[in-house]
């Protein structure tokens, strides 16, 4: 008896289930393309390319396409918090790790001045670690560089954490900070969400405070420094310092 011949049909759909998914050879060709012409990508290529990295099992471009649609620009899709990425479906809790690996290496970038002990010879060197570490955040936080008796950056650490609109800091926890360090003087540096670098009056006041105090100690405040996603706001270049 001869074998019985398959349907056309039945054929067809098992070479179907049997060749490589297409958004494989999708990939490989933007890979390509990015190793050819990076700037040709387009924001939501770039994610896909992000995403397919956690995700190399599905088609990332509708997932990527979302996540730009959503928060408007590449950079808003990596700075968005958590909670709001972890709200578009198909955004995981292995997604939302990867970006936290991401802002974190992005944030030590913008930090590498700080971090490579240079010389401070004026505000602009903490402002960008300020905002590359900072200047994204829903919440305010307030950081302190502390720097030797040449102006050698010797630490960039979190003082406080707050709210949207305030973060409680006090005088004591800074100073001890500079003698915990041996430090000859401090910058304090701190963001405001709203997008509006001008201080407040509770920053100034607590300019003044931890001024004061630190004069007492004979330490120096060179700057106090607010920062914002692209600007920033120097005490001492006001003249409040």
């Amino acid at each position: 008896m001869s074998p019985a011949k398959k349907h056309p049909a039945a054929t067809a759909l098992k070479a179907a289930e049997s060749a490589p998914p297409h958004y494989l050879g999708h990939r490989q060709r933007q890979r390509e393309k990015l190793l050819a012409e990076p700037k040709a990508l387009a924001d939501y290529e770039l994610l896909e390319l992000l995403l397919g990295q956690v995700l190399p099992r599905r088609d990332t471009k509708p997932l990527a396409k979302e996540l730009v649609a959503r928060f408007g620009s590449l950079r808003e899709v990596i700075q968005a918090a958590p909670e709001a990425l972890c709200a578009v479906k198909g955004f995981g809790e292995a997604l939302a790790g990867h970006w936290a690996l991401l802002r974190e290496v992005f944030a030590r970038l913008g930090e590498a001045s700080v971090r490579e002990k240079q010389v401070f010879s004026g505000p602009e060197l903490v402002a960008e670690a300020a905002r590359a570490r900072i200047g994204h955040l829903p919440v305010e936080e307030f950081w302190v560089a502390l720097v030797d008796n040449k102006n050698r950056l010797m630490a960039w650490e979190r003082v406080g954490r707050g709210t949207v609109d305030q973060t409680t800091v006090y005088p004591r926890e800074v100073l001890a900070l500079a003698l915990k360090h041996s430090a000859s003087g401090v910058i304090l540096a701190h963001n405001h969400p709203g997008g509006d670098p001008k201080p407040s009056q509770a920053d100034l006041d607590l300019t003044r405070r931890i001024n004061r105090a630190a004069q007492e100690l004979g330490l120096r405040v060179l700057d106090h420094l607010v920062v914002c996603e692209g600007s920033h706001f120097s005490f001492q270049e006001a003249g409040f310092l």
